[in-house]
């Protein structure tokens, strides 16, 4: 059974969804994407065997956007709200891309709510990125991005705020400037990285991050690109069930 909601934090009522039952799982999901866009192929085969709590961020999805600063720390601030709505002290936290970047920033910010993190396809620096200039078949397709703006068009509160929204969004990301390696160093849960061979994230930036954060794991996905992360649910999800029940 499917149950959903709302949950007031600081200037926004984020949208949640949950599935299943057992230990907590937060899914983050990515830029401009929603629930279903990231998170279709995997939510039903971690939904088995946890309680998972999929949020839709300010600005995504069901979740409107405020006049609220879009910043990691108000995101991740949302994430606890959430938790407190649902009266769970702790969870793991799965994040794909702009939402492993929350997920990261959840952990620094506010560990004691943190159990283990999945971080998936996310840059923790600037010069993580590749030079999207000299691989732009890495980036999202058009398709990709026409099906993120359907997506917003069919449920957000004003199907009309997309474009003004990926200009926030874009603020956001722009902007990021990283964490310094002694708050990643400082991180306490235990963490797996992932990535994709053909990311727009290099390896050799995850292999960084793995080494940073004490015990972290990586696992890097053959043929995979930023994009197919998230929907190679065939080698993610044992992945992740691994890591979970360790």
């Amino acid at each position: 059974m499917t149950t959903t909601g709302y949950a007031q934090g600081d200037g926004v009522a984020t949208f949640f969804e949950v599935h299943g039952t057992g230990d907590p799982l937060v899914l983050l999901h990515g830029g401009l994407l929603t629930t279903p866009l990231t998170w279709d192929a995997l939510l039903p085969r971690l939904a088995a065997s946890r309680q998972v709590v999929a949020i839709e961020r300010q600005g995504h999805g069901h979740t409107a956007d405020t006049g609220r600063e879009l910043t990691l720390a108000n995101l991740a601030g949302d994430v606890v709200a959430v938790l407190d709505h649902l009266g769970l002290p702790r969870a793991d936290l799965f994040g794909f891309s702009l939402g492993a970047m929350v997920a990261t920033e959840t952990a620094v910010a506010h560990p004691d709510r943190v159990d283990r993190l999945v971080l998936a396809s996310v840059p923790f620096r600037p010069e993580g990125y590749v030079d999207l200039g000299a691989f732009p078949e890495r980036m999202p397709t058009a398709d990709d991005f026409a099906l993120m703006q359907q997506a917003y068009t069919d449920v957000a509160p004003d199907p009309t705020h997309f474009d003004a929204f990926a200009e926030k969004a874009n603020v956001l990301v722009g902007g990021f400037a990283g964490w310094p390696v002694e708050q990643l160093a400082a991180i306490t849960a235990p963490t797996l990285v992932l990535v994709g061979d053909t990311d727009f994230v290099t390896v050799e930036h995850a292999a960084w991050m793995a080494a940073t954060v004490p015990g972290a794991g990586l696992a890097v996905l053959p043929h995979a690109t930023h994009m197919d992360v998230p929907r190679r649910a065939d080698v993610v999800a044992p992945l992740v069930e691994e890591f979970l029940r360790r």
